[in-house]
């Protein structure tokens, strides 16, 4: 039988490691793309969940072009391993005598998780985006893409594999996040629980349209859960050939997971993991 002080003590090792889980959520360990690198995990969001996402991304190229761009995003967790979601880019191109402001296009999105991780198998799911000519920096055609994902955990690090192909109108793509023709990426992370921050390390390729220059960037960047309900994450981005993809790249976010009551039905909510 515990004695008082063995009770009070188990008492209190269990509220200490107990204390991460309730006071704070993981938000902090769902890579979306381009958030703070390319490589995004297999995880939708949360069932009957909203997330909010306001980033920021620099970038400057070797012909002293620079880009700016704010992709306002929301997503929802549509069903139990499926969400979908919407983004508005809005960028400026300064080629340094002028600057041009304005819409980048419309994009729309659904990932769907085939299975959560197993002994054998990764995480695996299926992502489509669609894009709209919509501003006058959206380009002059609609694309479309496919994307594969796939995550494997080994303790606190993760891999993340993505590939996509693009399909659609060639002419002219958005400045912000056009569907590439194609694309892969190679993700690795760490997460460091105890003060709820997760860095990783990326290697992407990618082509733009067909007979374009294959672009080899290298990226590192960090997530760290500022709030129970808000992400930080920020990183960098530098080319690896010297004759495609940006001189440097900065990119700085904030994401706002939430549920609203009142759409949520009566039962056990789902959980992301």
């Amino acid at each position: 039988m515990f004695s008082p002080r063995t009770a009070a003590v188990t008492a209190g090792l269990l509220l200490y490691f107990q204390l991460p889980s309730v006071s704070a959520q993981i938000d902090y360990r769902n890579l979306d793309d381009d958030r703070p690198v390319v490589s995004e995990d297999a995880y939708p969001l949360e069932r009957y969940a909203f997330e909010l996402l306001a980033p920021y991304r620099f970038e400057a190229d070797a012909g002293g072009t620079e880009h700016h761009t704010i992709v306002p995003e929301v997503a929802y967790g549509l069903a139990r391993n499926a969400q979908v979601g919407l983004k508005l880019p809005v960028a400026a191109l300064d080629e340094g005598t002028e600057t041009d402001w304005g819409l980048a296009g419309l994009r729309v999105f659904g990932l769907y998780n085939f299975n959560t991780e197993s002994r054998r198998l990764p995480a695996l799911s299926l992502r489509a985006d669609a894009t709209f000519p919509v501003g006058s920096l959206a380009g002059d055609g609609s694309r479309f893409a496919i994307k594969a994902i796939a995550t494997r955990s080994w303790g606190r690090m993760r891999a993340h594999l993505n590939a996509s192909r693009g399909f659609g109108s060639e002419d002219a793509l958005s400045i912000a996040e056009p569907l590439n023709r194609w694309s892969a990426s190679l993700a690795v992370d760490r997460t460091f629980f105890r003060s709820s921050i997760l860095l990783i390390g990326e290697v992407a390729v990618s082509q733009a349209v067909q007979a374009a220059r294959t672009a080899l960037n290298a990226s590192l960047g960090g997530r760290w859960q500022w709030t129970p309900t808000l992400v930080l994450d920020a990183g960098v981005t530098r080319r690896l050939r010297s004759d495609t993809g940006p001189d440097i790249a900065l990119t700085i976010g904030l994401s706002h997971a939430f549920a609203l009551r009142g759409l949520m039905p009566a039962g056990p909510r789902q959980s992301r993991r």
